[in-house]
Parts: structure tokens; C-alpha cells; sequence
């Protein structure tokens, strides 16, 4: 019977904890997010209005992000990024940053082409990985690529140059693959192509 309530408590505890984990981590990025303009809109309206400061967030960037699209915008952008390389350890720091969110979001996605590479011929050993870079001629390496391999349950990586024979790519949605890699591959893999 005991061993009957501790498998029920483990399910029950299954079934619950992704659940609660998600409400839980949502929660907080609400409550940060909508803390930032918290005292300022406090003090401007008099009273907490809960979700008003997320919903002006939300509405900047969208402004943000329609203004950027515009043609007025490219030369403040160029007068920006000109000003930053000066600036040599600013620099380093915006450039890979906005690499990295350009490489998720960007115009110049670069995790949309999920690969599969072989590792180990002998051994026939895989290893599923997003293809970053077709052209590496600038390394003097003519005949390799570059690919990107996600680490499970964690938000880092390697980035692995391969012959370029030895990668195939593979007709999956790329945000399945993710999920897939970063669970450990416990996620399901779909058939069908998203994105």
C-alpha cells in the first residue's frame, strides 16, 4: 500500500512540477518586467495599476521595433554601431550580443537549419546540431562548416567545425529540434515543418 501512495505522490508530482514551474517562472518575468516602470507610473498616475508597466513595455518595443524597420532609422543605427567600435571592450560586448539576438530573432536567423553530424563514422555516432555557417573560406578551410551543438538542459553550446560531408541536413522544424536537444531528447519529434 505504501509503495502504492509513493508511486501516486511521484505522478501526482509529474504531472504538476512542469505546470507549476511555468506559472511559476512566468510569474516572476511578469512581476519583473512589470516592476521596472512600477514607482515611475506610481508616481505619475497615484495608484499600482497591476500589468500597465508590462503593457507600456510591450508597446515601446513594438514602436521600437517598427521605427528600426524604417529608413529614418538605418543611419541612427549605422551612427550607433560606428560610435560602439571605437569603444574597444563596449564593443566586443554589443557585437556579440546582438549577433546572438539576431541569430534567434533576426532578419539573419541563424539556428533555421537543423543538421545531422555524423561524429563518429566508425561507430556510426550522430549528433543533431544547427548548421551556422556554409562558408569558413575566410579560415582557409574550403571544404568544412560550421555547426552549432546545444547542450541538454542548459543554454549554452559548442560550436564544432566539421567536414562538410559528414553533415546532412534534416527536413524537422527547428524550434522541435531545439526542444528536442535541449530536453536531452526526451521531447517528441514531429514530422511535420513548422517553421
Amino acid at each position: 500500500m505504501l509503495k502504492k501512495l509513493v508511486n501516486y505522490f511521484l505522478q501526482g508530482l509529474l504531472f504538476i512540477s512542469p505546470l507549476a514551474l511555468t506559472a511559476y517562472i512566468l510569474l516572476l518575468s511578469f512581476e519583473f518586467t512589470d516592476g521596472l516602470l512600477r514607482e515611475s507610473l506610481v508616481m505619475l498616475i497615484g495608484h499600482d495599476i497591476p500589468g500597465l508597466g508590462l503593457m507600456i513595455i510591450v508597446m515601446l518595443l513594438i514602436c521600437v521595433g517598427y521605427f528600426g524597420q524604417t529608413f529614418i532609422a538605418q543611419p541612427i543605427k549605422r551612427l550607433i554601431r560606428k560610435s560602439i567600435a571605437n569603444i574597444p571592450v563596449l564593443n566586443e560586448i554589443y557585437s556579440s550580443l546582438n549577433d546572438l539576438f539576431s541569430a534567434f530573432v533576426g532578419d539573419e536567423k541563424k539556428f533555421n537549419r537543423p543538421v545531422l553530424v555524423l561524429i563518429n563514422p566508425e561507430a556510426k555516432l550522430e549528433k543533431l546540431g544547427f548548421l551556422t555557417e556554409h562558408d569558413l573560406s575566410i579560415l582557409g578551410l574550403e571544404d568544412k562548416v560550421a555547426v552549432y551543438f546545444p547542450h541538454s538542459y542548459n543554454f549554452s553550446g559548442e560550436l564544432f567545425i566539421v567536414p562538410s560531408n559528414q553533415v546532412r541536413a534534416i527536413d524537422i522544424s527547428p524550434t522541435n529540434v531545439m526542444k528536442f536537444i535541449v530536453s536531452g531528447g526526451v521531447s517528441q519529434l514531429e514530422n511535420k515543418h513548422l517553421d
